[in-house]
């Protein structure tokens, strides 16, 4: 029996134990005794476990931050790094987010792709290893985490607690493979200087934002010239009086900061259209001359780019308390360079801004292995032999997955080159061929690091 063959009698198996971990709405919770992210989280994670036991595989609980199956011997250790927790099922679905639910060659429901389906796929590679009864030099953990979602804490606990691995990767990307991670800097801006009443957008930080909410006198712009220029924008809006105020609603594209110029800044396009307009206001002008929305960080004074591509730059929230509008600003930047310069080119550029203030609250740095690298390079040569795809190449790309928590790690697949699975959006799925190809794949990889 070859390996595709051994991975095929799984298949309902797969099913059912994916069907188990789908039922568990794991989005963050509570903190509680023993579940730092919430009980269904906490439980996710011990039904996971529990599914690892029946496949023979050693297993232990890291505090509920996360968890780990192993098999194998020696002191060296291959990770594979999936997560538990999803994000919420929001509205839109036609069948129930959290009920694995087949149709023809699909089964929907939260968390098929992003990522207990990769989850369930890591365990049958391995209970194949362990079935081919193969030599097993180096002990191949799946480290299964809990918060993923919401900052990788997770992770962070599980490095403190286990140390590093030596090399792995985490299916929790695309095919053949991420290796290189854009760094991250997150920004702040603020501005006391503005005839502005009140003005909220957004919904995260590292969303483009696609909603913006203005009140401001009538006074202040004409409203028939905050139409015409909103009219030449492409956006829908909507322009309500209030006694001597306007109230206007200006609703964009929403996109991940990391692709920004796959929406449309709902902040940005108003912005632009009431300096259009003729208002003449400092905190305007601040936005219009800093941000903006090129999504080249130009304002700023930190476009750049390497050959890997170009640094990003998104607006996603703005809100005004007591007369003062706070606002934040995702960066992405190229995956061959360092954060301190692009800070030192924002701090010199704001050095002589008056109307406003950006400055830099958090920064993270790139993760990047070249693709001939062995760690790239063997698992590139897994899933050409599976799949005979010599064309596809493994890619660079502004997200962040667990890859930048620990060391010797990149992003491996679930999702194959064109395939759309509704990570993070309504009906997610995942196609079982693609689910038996990826098990497939990740057999022929552990296979490749025993050998490293």
């Amino acid at each position: 029996m070859d390996i595709k063959e051994r991975v095929k009698s799984y298949e309902e198996a797969m099913l059912k134990d994916l069907a188990e971990l789908v039922s568990y709405n794991s989005v963050q919770g509570e903190a509680k005794p023993n579940a730092p992210f919430g009980e269904v989280p906490a439980a996710c994670l011990d039904k996971a476990l529990e599914i690892a036991e029946g496949y023979g595989f050693r297993t232990k609980n890291v505090d509920h931050y996360a968890g780990y199956a192993e098999i194998g011997e020696g002191e060296s250790v291959i990770g594979v790094l999936a997560h538990l927790d999803v994000v919420p099922a929001g509205e839109g679905w036609n069948t129930d987010p959290f009920v694995l639910t087949r149709d023809q060659d699909r089964v929907y429901g939260r968390g098929t792709s992003d990522d207990k389906g990769a989850v369930v796929a890591s365990m049958i590679a391995m209970k194949v290893l362990k079935d081919m009864e193969i030599p097993l030099n180096k002990r191949i953990r799946l480290i299964l985490g809990t918060n993923e979602e919401n900052g990788s804490k997770c992770l962070a606990h599980y490095v403190e607690k286990e140390g590093h691995i030596d090399m792995g990767f985490t299916p929790d990307g695309t095919f053949p493979g991420v290796h290189g991670e854009k760094g991250a800097l997150g920004l702040d801006f603020e501005s006391t200087q503005t005839a502005i009443k009140d003005i909220r957008g957004g919904v995260a930080s590292n969303v483009v934002c696609n909603h913006c909410t203005l009140t401001i006198s009538q006074d202040a712009v004409a409203e028939t010239a905050l139409r015409s220029a909103l009219e030449k924008h492409p956006i829908t809006f909507e322009v309500k009086r209030d006694q001597d105020d306007l109230i206007v609603d200006v609703y964009g594209t929403a996109a991940h900061a990391s692709t920004p110029k796959l929406g449309i800044n709902a902040i940005g396009e108003l912005m632009a259209a009431l300096a259009e307009a003729g208002m003449q206001d400092d905190f305007v002008e601040f936005y219009n001359r800093r941000i903006g929305i090129s999504c080249d960080g130009a304002g700023c004074g930190c476009k750049t780019a390497d050959e890997y591509g170009p640094l990003t730059f998104s607006n996603g929230l703005v809100q005004m308390d007591h007369g003062v509008i706070r606002g934040t600003i995702d960066i992405r930047f190229p995956v061959t360079m360092k954060s301190q310069p692009i800070i030192e080119l924002i701090e010199k550029t704001m050095a002589t801004e008056t109307k406003g203030k950006i400055t830099v609250r958090s920064h993270t740095e790139p993760l990047f292995f070249p693709i001939d690298s062995p760690l790239v390079s063997r698992l590139l040569e897994a899933y050409q032999e599976v799949t005979g795809d010599y064309q596809s190449k493994p890619i660079t790309m502004g997200g962040g997955t667990y890859a930048k928590g620990i060391r010797n790690c990149i992003a491996f697949g679930c999702e194959f080159e064109g395939e759309d699975c509704h990570i993070h959006d309504a009906n997610e799925f995942v196609r079982i061929d693609c689910l038996l190809q990826q098990a497939e794949i990740y057999v022929h990889a552990l296979m490749k690091l025993l050998e490293a």
